[in-house]
């Protein structure tokens, strides 16, 4: 079928449409290739999708509304996959204004393309960080999820909201994914795993937040993009045992779900940085640090909901993850 990825420049967003392509799906893919970070990194993604001449890309920011509309005009996809957004807990802190433009005006502009051009299932990224100041955990779908501790996690629940009402007004059929802490090979510069490794290479102090106590259910990029496709081929229908009377948030009598995409495995940094040490052959340097403004002390995905309903089985240990990133990580940049 003919399919939007937007983001397609973006650590899930390339895969995603790689799988795509694999499978023989045509893929146009929407990506600004803005300087958050190393726009290099994007441009070889990139390159990776063009050695198929099933992909087509166009450079536009899903802010701007009729450029945005142009490129649904010319694609005219059945389906699409939502995967830009401007990313990172801690840049919210500094630039709030580009939360606003691409994840709250940018979604609205793509939820009202998906409506005027009758898309019969939008799958889009959520976050973890939804989850906010619950402490329940495993953080499950029908959790509370109205206290967000940063402008970029408020701007996440929002686009579930949003793709709420579009769902209930216009019975566009949405799914929303909550992924929690991806990472792997072409992965994102600004994430910590990242970082720990490009630090210990160059003999850089590394800063432990939270002295090093941070638990994050990391998850491996191929198990990710193995549960964006299941859901991606299951089109959102309504919840038969909703009730108003008692509702849930991950369901709707709207053609809506919420789905959390986790490993249900969380790992504490200190034994992250000794994974990665191990792979590197190199003991790291550390300074510990209190607890950053936004931050949450852990998180830990319930994938019940996934499991039951797509056959969601994430398999890749977190050792075997490490060593393929810092494997990648040595290649791409030649250390």
């Amino acid at each position: 079928m003919d399919v939007i990825v937007t983001g397609s420049a973006g650590f899930i967003g390339c895969e995603v449409a790689l799988r795509l392509l694999a499978r023989g799906d045509r893929v146009f893919g929407i990506d600004s290739v803005n300087d958050y970070y190393d726009p290099r990194l994007k441009q070889a993604r990139l390159e990776r999708l063009r050695l198929s001449d099933q992909y087509h890309h166009h450079e536009c920011c899903i802010s701007d509304a009729k450029a945005l509309d142009a490129v649904f005009r010319r694609a005219q996809p059945q389906r699409v996959i939502h995967l830009a957004a401007q990313a990172g807990v801690r840049y919210s802190l500094q630039n709030p204004g580009a939360y606003v433009a691409s994840n709250l005006v940018g979604f609205a502009n793509v939820l009202e393309c998906c409506r005027q051009y009758g898309i019969e299932h939008l799958v889009y990224a959520s976050s973890s960080s939804v989850y906010g100041a619950n402490t329940h955990l495993p953080f499950s779908e029908n959790d509370n999820a109205d206290h967000p501790l940063s402008l970029y996690a408020a701007s996440k629940k929002s686009n579930e909201l949003m793709a709420h009402a579009y769902s209930h007004l216009f019975n566009l059929p949405c799914t929303g994914l909550r992924f929690f802490t991806v990472y792997g090979p072409w992965g994102r510069p600004d994430m910590a795993y990242f970082k720990f490794v490009q630090k210990i290479l160059a003999g850089e102090t590394i800063e432990l937040y939270n002295f090093g106590h941070h638990r994050r259910d990391f998850t491996y990029i191929d198990d990710v993009v193995t549960g964006v496709m299941l859901v991606f081929d299951r089109i959102a229908r309504p919840d038969p045992a909703w009730d108003s009377a008692n509702p849930k948030p991950a369901g709707s009598s709207a053609p809506f779900r919420l789905y959390n995409i986790g490993n249900q495995h969380p790992v504490e940094l200190l034994d992250l940085i000794a994974l990665i040490e191990k792979s590197l052959g190199i003991q790291a340097r550390t300074v510990a640090r209190p607890m950053q403004a936004g931050d949450v002390a852990e998180t830990f995905a319930n994938i019940d909901a996934l499991m039951r309903d797509v056959g969601y089985r994430p398999d890749t240990p977190i050792e075997t993850g490490v060593n393929r990133f810092v494997e990648w990580y040595r290649n791409y940049y030649g250390v």
